[in-house]
């Protein structure tokens, strides 16, 4: 299993430029403990691309991946133009990352209506790979290819996916499968939705094409003996985790409440949701389940968290990107320390 790092994107508590370098420290810390990737995400405020283009001039070995970028911003025509500079001025170190996000995102943010996720996440995918394979004529009688240098074959696509149909879809059609709220040891029917999807592969390899699973997976460390039932412990943690369950979507869909549903959670996520579509979003974190932060989230001393990545990797997790969580730049760094004897892959 390898070990990767999760930038998330940035937020609005402090300077953009701080938050930026603060990013970039931790990416060529990765870097130096030889981690295999970094992995940069969007929402509604920082862009990934930006990111990641950053990163790349700064920074010589680390992968770089998207995680992800949103279908409803761009054209399938962009995003191919978009991977093909990454991976060309990286020395191709990149992976394209791709997720349909929510209703929300979807058609709050970007005026994209969400409707029929799966179809057009397969016209989409579709179009990413045959511009990118600089095949012309992507839109109508147009003869347009790509015209830059045709890209590396290999380069990953990966898909965000978390209900059984999307899951499938990233097994029958990626490279990689992005999960959110992954439990080792609940993962059976996600991994088996994959595998069914795989089964449908006509990508060249057909179903033995490897597929990988890179998993996201929030961290923070605490002292040993802390009461993790207490809101004040780990709170960054329960923060982050009630975004996702209460803002990240509408009451209507979530589909991250409804992931931490089928772990058993789904009254306190709808309680979660309550609290954080009112407004009360320090109720909403602490009212974030304990037990789905111990399932999900890497949460403990540097030993703990050690032991627990061995679980994934059982669990059939190719990378798991760790995303920290502590308040303070310098924890952030500790962490990354911390994990950095587990960062040699073992396969």
């Amino acid at each position: 299993m390898r070990l990767a790092l999760s930038l998330g994107y940035f937020g609005s508590d402090r300077p953009l430029a701080d938050q930026a370098a603060g990013a970039l420290a931790l990416a060529q810390r990765a870097e130096q403990h030889g981690f295999a990737s970094v992995w940069a995400s969007e929402a509604y405020g920082s862009d990934a691309v930006s990111v990641l283009a950053w990163l790349a001039g700064q920074t010589r070995t680390i992968g770089l991946g998207s995680a992800v970028l949103q279908l409803p911003a761009r054209s399938a025509a962009a995003t191919a133009m978009t991977a093909a500079t990454l991976d060309g001025i990286s020395g191709g170190r990149f992976s394209l990352g791709l997720g349909v996000s929510g209703p929300q995102v979807s058609e709050g943010w970007h005026g994209v209506a969400f409707a029929q996720p799966l179809a057009r996440t397969r016209a989409y995918l579709a179009d990413v790979r045959r511009a990118l394979a600089r095949e012309p004529g992507l839109h109508g009688a147009s003869r347009l290819r790509l015209s830059l240098p045709a890209p590396r074959p290999d380069l990953p696509l990966l898909l965000a996916a978390v209900g059984p149909k999307n899951v499938e879809l990233a097994g029958e059609l990626a490279d990689g499968w992005l999960p959110a709220f992954l439990v080792p040891e609940a993962a059976g029917e996600q991994l088996e939705a994959l595998a069914r999807g795989r089964a449908r592969c006509e990508l060249p390899g057909g179903p033995d094409r490897p597929v990988d699973v890179v998993a996201t997976v929030t961290a923070m460390v605490v002292p040993e003996g802390a009461d993790l039932d207490d809101p004040a412990v780990a709170a960054p943690l329960r923060a982050h985790t009630a975004l996702y369950l209460g803002g990240m979507g509408s009451r209507e869909k979530n589909v991250y409440a409804e992931q931490a549903a089928r772990l058993g959670h789904g009254a306190a996520a709808a309680a979660v949701q309550d609290a954080y579509l009112s407004g009360d979003r320090a109720r909403a974190a602490a009212l974030v389940p304990t037990e789905l932060l111990r399932a999900a989230c890497l949460l403990g001393t540097p030993e703990q968290l050690r032991e627990r990545l061995a679980a994934y990797g059982a669990a059939g997790v190719g990378t798991v990107a760790v995303a920290p969580m502590a308040p303070k730049a310098a924890e952030r760094l500790d962490l990354l320390d911390a994990l950095a004897p587990t960062a040699t892959p073992t396969a």
